[in-house]
């Protein structure tokens, strides 16, 4: 299991369009990837649960990865998130 923090940049935060990209990326890894926001964990690969967190610009969120591919996913999905405009 692996586990790291980032923040959320996009002024906007993560809102529909953004969190769909999010969920196409993490949907590449077979490692199972959650996010965690105020001690709510759902799972990065959908959505509909996504969109439960409010994920708002200035956030702070914890992303999990535990599964074969997970140190990649991990690096690859914060660096998405930062890299989202």
């Amino acid at each position: 299991m692996l586990t790291k923090e980032t923040k959320i940049k996009l002024k906007n935060g993560l809102h529909i369009r953004p969190a769909s990209l999010f969920v196409k990326e993490a949907k590449k890894f077979i490692s199972k990837i959650t996010i965690t926001l105020n001690k709510k964990t759902v799972n990065a690969k959908s959505l509909f649960k996504l969109q439960t967190l409010e994920l708002e610009y200035g956030k702070k969120i914890t992303i999990t990865a535990i599964g074969k591919d997970e140190k990649t996913a991990i690096s690859h999905l914060i660096k998405f998130i930062s890299n989202l405009k």
